[in-house]
């Protein structure tokens, strides 16, 4: 469901309270900067009727000096708003990627298969950088606006009731008639221009990594042609928002030409009447034709909340996202693992059954094979285990169901490796680390030779420091899959979740391996997927899972 547009920004604001402080400072500042700036004009005009000889409040000396300080006081006062406004915008920023990752981590497992990643990728960048905008050029900008305006028009009243009632026309209608029409008006183009750069990031990221196989198969040219296509349509998407952004510009600067020529008017005719002398009439209407800044700045945030308050809401439905399985927090911590048993199990996803009625046990010090066709329900029993879904029957630890154990807790006691091992763009030693931070490098060392993989880590020129191309594309299959089995062994957890860990090894490193897994299994509940006769092997028990059954 879209939010609208108020909503959104209201969302966006309650974030800003840990430093409504800084806010509050930026705030003053800006309206004593624009006051300055402002009255610059004012007293250059008073300066002016001083020098031609009418009556004037303030001697030439005194407008002199005054004119001084108010010009070293906007400069100092705009850097001061420029730089706590900002500050503000980039801590917030910050804020927001930390809690994006952290929505992120609590969607994954499941939720995240159904996100493109080109989409998470335009998210986490182009869409939060967005939001600069609105923290930095639109939260203070607003209320410096509204209380710039707010005092001018007392000044307006001083001089005349009608001057503040033309003012007031004047900010209402640049300062908040025009940017709500032009902001409607153009919603639908700046949503429509980030979902097409999220598209186009997916294909591109799409098309980088699978480059090997559009070379191999000569569809360089069709790719060139589908990237042009997307490319287009983004142009064209841009397009709409620039032709917008022009007739706002049209919009305000009519707007303001106006209400300059109306105050005019009304100026010389109060003035014909003695209603006011020639000193207010001129600074009436300087004032009036100098103040438009806070309210002109107003109208031109319309064109860049077209796209931010787009970003604002993928951000923001992101955020509110709620994982299909919540953590459980206040669950039980397992200690001392025995037994794990599975009974009566069943699960499908949507309308697909894949496995039905299945019951097991596993005692500690013993292994668990499962074999069986690709698709038979292997992969997903391993992923239950993880409490990655939640099935029909029971799953339990030490008679423990997987529903009251704290969630966190249960995957601290889990070391799982799936048939994909990621591969981050760090060190070696790093990826393996990662299965246990507080692990010294004698350990790290361990569980790389135990994984087989220690000798290929020193044959290499800076060897554990070696750092690893994006995805691991400077490693084999073979090489990335011993570097998830050397997190399993580093993470030490007591039960051990193994799918197809050597489907790309050889036979000596398979060995290796294994003979692993048996020097450890005293004091572990190791359930091992694989389609090896060699690997099922080492096996304590196995099981065969056909079409969902254990048979």
């Amino acid at each position: 469901m879209r939010k609208n547009g108020f909503v959104i920004m209201w969302h966006l604001l309650k974030l800003v309270m840990p430093l409504a402080h800084i806010m509050s400072f930026t705030i003053i500042t800006g309206v004593l900067g624009f006051l300055s700036a402002i009255f610059i004009m004012v007293l250059g005009a008073m300066g002016l009727t001083n020098l031609l000889g009418f009556s004037s409040h303030l001697s030439f000396s005194h407008i002199l000096i005054a004119l001084i300080v108010l010009a070293v006081a906007r400069g100092i006062l705009r850097y001061l708003e420029q730089m706590s406004g900002h500050y503000i915008a980039f801590k917030l920023l910050a804020l927001l990627r930390d809690k994006v990752f952290s929505s992120l981590r609590k969607l994954a497992f499941v939720k995240l298969q159904g996100k493109q990643s080109g989409q998470l990728l335009s998210l986490v960048t182009n869409d939060i950088e967005l939001l600069e905008v609105f923290y930095a050029h639109t939260i203070a900008p607003i209320a410096i606006a509204f209380l710039t305006s707010l005092i001018l028009l007392g000044v307006f009243a001083h001089i005349s009731l009608w001057f503040a009632i033309i003012a007031l026309f004047a900010y209402i209608t640049i300062g908040c008639i025009l940017p709500i029409f032009t902001t409607k008006m153009a919603r639908e183009e700046g949503r429509e221009y980030r979902e097409l750069v999220g598209e186009m990031n997916d294909y591109f990221l799409d098309s980088v990594r699978g480059m090997k196989e559009i070379q191999l198969f000569n569809h360089a040219e069709q790719r060139m042609e589908a990237i042009q296509q997307r490319s287009e349509k983004i142009d064209q998407a841009f397009a709409r928002i620039k032709k917008q952004e022009g007739k706002v510009r049209i919009y305000t600067e009519s707007a303001v030409s106006f209400f300059n020529i109306l105050i005019l008017f009304t100026g010389l005719m109060l003035y014909s009447q003695s209603s006011i002398d020639f000193a207010g009439l001129l600074v009436a209407v300087i004032l009036l034709m100098s103040s438009y800044g806070p309210v002109i700045a107003l109208s031109n945030l319309s064109n860049n909340l077209l796209q931010t308050l787009a970003s604002g809401e993928r951000v923001l439905a992101l955020l509110a996202e709620q994982p299909d399985l919540p953590e459980v927090e206040q669950g039980q911590d397992l200690t001392d693992i025995e037994k794990i048993e599975v009974k009566d199990l069943s699960f499908a996803y949507a309308d697909e059954q894949i496995l039905t009625d299945l019951s097991l046990s596993l005692s500690k010090g013993n292994i668990l094979g499962i074999h069986g066709r690709s698709g038979s329900g292997k992969s997903t029993l391993l992923k239950l285990l993880m409490r990655f879904y939640d099935p029909k029957g029971e799953i339990s630890i030490n008679g423990v169901n997987l529903k009251e154990i704290n969630t966190q807790n249960l995957r601290d006691n889990m070391a799982y490796i799936t048939q994909q091992t990621y591969i981050f763009n760090e060190s070696i030693y790093e990826n393996i680390l990662m299965a246990n931070r507080k692990a010294t490098k004698e350990q790290v060392i361990e569980a790389a030779k135990k994984a087989s993989i220690h000798d290929f880590i020193m044959s290499l020129p800076q060897g554990y420091e070696t750092k690893v191309a994006e995805l691991g594309s400077s490693l084999s299959d073979g090489e990335k899959q011993r570097i998830g089995i050397a997190r399993a062994f580093l993470h030490n957890a007591p039960i051990i979740l193994l799918d197809e860990p050597t489907s790309n090894l050889d036979s000596l490193n398979e060995a290796i391996i294994l003979q692993s897994l048996l020097n450890v299994k005293a004091d572990k509940l190791i359930i091992l997927v694989s389609h090896r006769a060699s690997t099922m092997a080492i096996c304590d028990q196995v099981i065969k899972i056909e079409n969902g059954r254990m048979s």
